[in-house]
Order: structure tokens, then C-alpha cells, then sequence
């Protein structure tokens, strides 16, 4: 069994140079209002920088930064994923070092990117999540508009599933966004849900903030059972993110009581990132799939200052 825990992670410096590691040849990153992504894509050190430019945020082709930009009118994270690398990184090999600046990506493309670089035989790149000093508008903040087009299996992600549903688990890494949540829960009425909730979080405040904002999914989600329907993970490790859903699939297989599987990470960059690292590493070809409720758009800014700067190593299966 892998020990996710022993992967590396770090801060990076607000105040000094980046170590001489904190190099790369390709860094990425989605580029949104806030200022804490400015802030990191200046100081990153890379021999290629681009912004991707996701068209649910509603930029104008005169609001785009300056140097490479990517942008598209495709909604799907496959398409947009694979137009972007065909139009500015065809060329490089999977020996490449690549960063991604997690922080400003919609969560099923920055998924869809980690499967796409192991597809292409990366079996290491390194990630960023910038921690906010605050949300905007505290509890109040919303991610996304809220109003969903659809819950579907996230490209690269998809499961082979049971006819049996009796069985069925939906794990959902519960954030700001209620209605996110309760759209998945409603769209797996009949599974168990089991959430995992962001502790420690990024701030002190911003656990009974995220408290507060999942309570009003309760109905959708059913309330919990039984203190197993209840987990947590730090906001900020994906790491850790994904030991907790290991352990937690692996106490469902001891007692008989998991057939269908669905994962949801509705949460922190981080969390997604620990979700798409365990989904790679251990459930590839067995009935589990990643799940998410789409929205046409996302607010351009959420949040105020930046607190911290952690840089993970992630190390990928063959494909």
C-alpha cells in the first residue's frame, strides 16, 4: 500500500528568492483577478510561463495578461486541456520539469491535467496552492454562480461500474459552495455519503466558515449516520487528502460494504489534487468515478492577500 505521506511538500518564501529546486522549464497557471496569482507567476522561475485562460471565468480578450496566454472557448477539461498543450507545449518531452500553480484552476481541468501528464509518461511534476488570508466575503464567498448544467464523470476519470447500486458510496470533499454539494448528493440520492472537511484549515476561522456553508447541503446530503460518515484532512495537503480516502476505502472493503464509488472534491486545490493522485494511483479499473457539478461560470475573485505558498512533488504511476 502506498504511503502517500511520504511524498515531499514545502513552503516557498513571501519575503526571499525561491531556492535554487524552485526552477522549472515549463510553469503553469489559470489566470484569475486575484492578485496572489500575478504575485506567484512573476516570481516563478521557469524557462516557459503560460496563463491559461479558462472561459468560465468571462475574461475579455482585453483583460489577458501580458506574455503567453491560452485561451478557449471549450468548456470541456479534455478539449481545453489538449488544444493547450498542442499549441504551446507539443514539443516538450515527458523528462520536462513542470510546475502548476494549482490555486486559479477549475477543479475538473486541473484534474484532467494530472491525468494527461501521466498519460504522457510524466511520473513527476511539482504544484503550488497559494493560501488566501481571507475570502472575500467569509461564509457569504461564492466559488462558482451556483447554478449547475449537469453532474458528470470528470474526463479521465470514469469508472467501470456495477449494475448493483445497493452498495454505493459517494465520498464528497466538502467546501464553501453548498449547492455544489448538494447538487452531487442529489445526483447519488441512494449512496451512503461520507464527507471530509478541510481541517486543520487555511485560517483558523475558515473551518466553522466551511461548517457553516456545508450545513445548508444537510437535506441534500441526508445528515450523517454514524461518526464513519464524518472524516477530515488538512485544506492545505493533498497528501494527506489521499491517505484519508485510502483509509477510508480500505475500512469500507473489510466490511463488504463498498461496490460503486464516487468521489467528489468539492474543496481546496489541494484536496482535489490529493483526489486525483489517489483515483491515479489506486482506482484505475475498478467501479470508481469522479464526479462534479458544472457550472457555466466562476467569479473571477474570491479571495484577499496571500498567507502561504506550499509546493508539492507529486510522483505519478506509469500510465
Amino acid at each position: 500500500m502506498i504511503d502517500y505521506t511520504m511524498f515531499y511538500k514545502t513552503t516557498l518564501s513571501l519575503d526571499e528568492p525561491w531556492p535554487s529546486e524552485a526552477r522549472w522549464d515549463v510553469f503553469l497557471s489559470a489566470f484569475t483577478a486575484a492578485e496572489r496569482l500575478r504575485w506567484v507567476f512573476d516570481k516563478a522561475n521557469a524557462v516557459e510561463k503560460h496563463w491559461l485562460v479558462f472561459p468560465q471565468y468571462q475574461f475579455l480578450h482585453t483583460d489577458h495578461p501580458a506574455g503567453s496566454v491560452f485561451a478557449s472557448d471549450s468548456v470541456s477539461e479534455a478539449d481545453f486541456i489538449q488544444l493547450f498543450w498542442d499549441s504551446k507545449l507539443k514539443g516538450i518531452d515527458n523528462t520536462a520539469s513542470i510546475c502548476i500553480d494549482t490555486t486559479g484552476f477549475i477543479r475538473p481541468f486541473l484534474m484532467f491535467l494530472v491525468r494527461w501528464l501521466m498519460v504522457r509518461g510524466f511520473r513527476i511534476f511539482e504544484a503550488i496552492y497559494s493560501e488566501p488570508v481571507t475570502y472575500a466575503r467569509r461564509e457569504e464567498t461564492r466559488f462558482s454562480d451556483e447554478m449547475i448544467e449537469q453532474v458528470r464523470q470528470v474526463a479521465g476519470f470514469e469508472g467501470n461500474h456495477l449494475t448493483d447500486n445497493s452498495r454505493d458510496v459517494l465520498i464528497i470533499g466538502s467546501g464553501y459552495d453548498h449547492e455544489l454539494i448538494a447538487r452531487v448528493a442529489e445526483n447519488k440520492d441512494q449512496a451512503r455519503k461520507i464527507q471530509i472537511f478541510g481541517f486543520p484549515s487555511l485560517r483558523a476561522d475558515m473551518y466553522q466558515e466551511n461548517v457553516l456553508r456545508a450545513h445548508r447541503a444537510e437535506e441534500a446530503v441526508g445528515g450523517l449516520r454514524e461518526s464513519a460518515d464524518l472524516f477530515f484532512a488538512p485544506a492545505n495537503d493533498p497528501f494527506v487528502t489521499a491517505s484519508v480516502l485510502q483509509q477510508i476505502v480500505k475500512d469500507l472493503h473489510s466490511r463488504n460494504s463498498l461496490g460503486n464509488l464516487y468521489l467528489s472534491p468539492l474543496a481546496t486545490k489541494a484536496q482535489v489534487l490529493g483526489f486525483a493522485l489517489y483515483y491515479v494511483t489506486e482506482c484505475r479499473n475498478t467501479p470508481t468515478s469522479i464526479i462534479f457539478p458544472f457550472s457555466p461560470t466562476y467569479n473571477q475573485e474570491t479571495s484577499k492577500g496571500i498567507a502561504r505558498i506550499w509546493k508539492y512533488t507529486v510522483e505519478l504511476p506509469a500510465p
